[in-house]
Parts: C-alpha cells; structure tokens; sequence
C-alpha cells in the first residue's frame, strides 16, 4: 500500500512520539516499518511548555546521525491543523494555537511534520500492521485512557478525527466506553462489550468502514472481548503497539516529502 510509493524517495525516516510522560525517537525503515536503530526515550519536560519540549525534540534528533534529507515526523497529543496545535493533552495549556510545525523545524534546523498521535499510530496499521493492504475505508480506534480515532481511505489520513467525542445516548462516547472506564467502573469483559458495542454499532453506522482496527494496550486482550461484538464490519486487533506512534509518524513525514 501507501509505503510502497515512498520507499522509492526514501529508505529511512525519523519517528517522534511526544507522550506525557516521555517523548521517544527513532529512525524507522520505511520498508519494513521497523526501527532501523534503537529507540531514545527522555522524561517529558516539566511543565512541558513548548520552548521546553523543542528542546529535547532537538536533543533526539541530534543524538542520531541523520542525513540532512532524512524526513521527521512528530506525534502530538492534541488535534494539528495543518502544522498548529488546537488542544493540548496532557501538555502545557500554553501549547494551544502554537505552530508546533515551525517550532519543531526552526528548533532541529530540519522540515518537520508534525501530527495528532491517534493519526500517526492509526496510519502506521495501514502502512504496515494490521490493515496492510486493505483498499478502502479504514477505522482505527484506540482505546485507553479515552478513546482515539483514525480515519484512513485507500491509504490517504483524514486528519483529527475525533471519535472517541461522538454524544451516544447523551454521554461522551469516550466517558461510557474507554478502557480507563472498564477499569474505573470494575466491568467485566461482557459488561464492558456491551459499551463497545453501542459504540461501534454507532460508528460503523455513520461511516460503514471496510475494516476497523482496535488499537490500545487493552488490545493485547482483544480474544477476551473482540468476539463479544456483533458488527458489520470485519474488526481485528492492531498489530504494531508501542512502535505505532513513532512508525506511523515517520511514514506519514516520508508520504509528505
């Protein structure tokens, strides 16, 4: 699929996962989809003001020894237009109408593209996980703390989906159906399927997707409650976990250069 066609123009690009707590790096074989080296991983900034966070952006790509042409990607937790932050998820509130795009490249002295995290992680499954090759409308919805959305049609991103927001019977679809809420609220894997289940039914409903991948760390235990859905759609687990931010940001760089 869409790696095919920048493998060409490049063979390496650079992955950043800006999270909360840290902000991890790595070049990425854009063949493959795996890291090319060895992941750095740096505490996050406290507080993680913009200044700061570029700074340690910097230090990553700087501890790499990167052709100068070699695209970089970043993940940001917060919806990107094109390049600015709009929200701001477990970072400084300060980041809001930042162009975190221009800030990453004046501070690394290098283009970079910078994109919503649910984005990257959700285009790296198509470009290299579980929905590889699948022509179509891909849904990719991670599930955790709230609930992230991709959207991905014949491997092009339609950036900032944000469907973990839709209002189901009145809730915040992400307040009744998160993981962090299975969790909270003590259900069990069919309790917790029922939420799913209003959830996705709603969702394939509005955008009959051809495939829906369930990312997240719950994932892992997708035998425990993927087989409790009844949906149209054919939904299967993620495949790429914790490399997924990182991957999917880099390729997402490469397909822009």
């Amino acid at each position: 699929m869409s790696h095919h066609k920048h493998s060409k123009k490049h063979d390496i690009a650079f992955g950043i996962d800006i999270g909360g707590s840290g902000i991890k790096g790595a070049p990425v074989d854009l063949d493959k989809g795996e890291f090319a080296k060895d992941r750095l991983r740096i505490p996050t900034p406290q507080p993680a003001t913009p200044d700061a966070v570029a700074k340690t952006v910097a230090e990553i790509v700087d501890s790499f020894d990167l052709d100068k042409h070699v695209p970089i990607g970043v993940t940001f937790p917060a919806v990107m237009l094109h390049g600015v932050a709009q929200s701001a998820a477990n970072v400084d509130a300060s980041w809001i109408g930042t162009d975190a795009q221009k800030l990453f490249s004046d501070a690394t002295g290098r283009r970079v593209v910078a994109v919503n995290d649910a984005d990257a992680a959700g285009f790296a499954e198509v470009a290299y996980g579980a929905a590889a090759d699948v022509k179509g409308v891909v849904l990719i919805v991670t599930l955790g703390t709230g609930i992230g959305s991709a959207l991905v049609v014949d491997g092009h991103l339609v950036p900032n989906t944000e469907l973990g927001h839709l209002e189901i019977d009145g809730h915040d679809a992400e307040s009744r159906a998160a993981e962090s809420v299975r969790d909270r609220e003590g259900l069990d894997w069919e309790q917790w399927a029922q939420r799913l289940q209003r959830y996705f039914t709603v969702v394939e409903n509005l955008f009959w997707p051809d495939l829906i991948v369930v990312g997240g760390g719950v994932s892992k235990h997708h035998k425990d409650f993927l087989p409790l859905l009844d949906i149209r759609s054919t939904i299967v687990p993620a495949k790429l976990f914790n490399a997924a931010g990182i991957v999917g940001a880099a390729a997402l760089a490469a397909d822009e250069d």
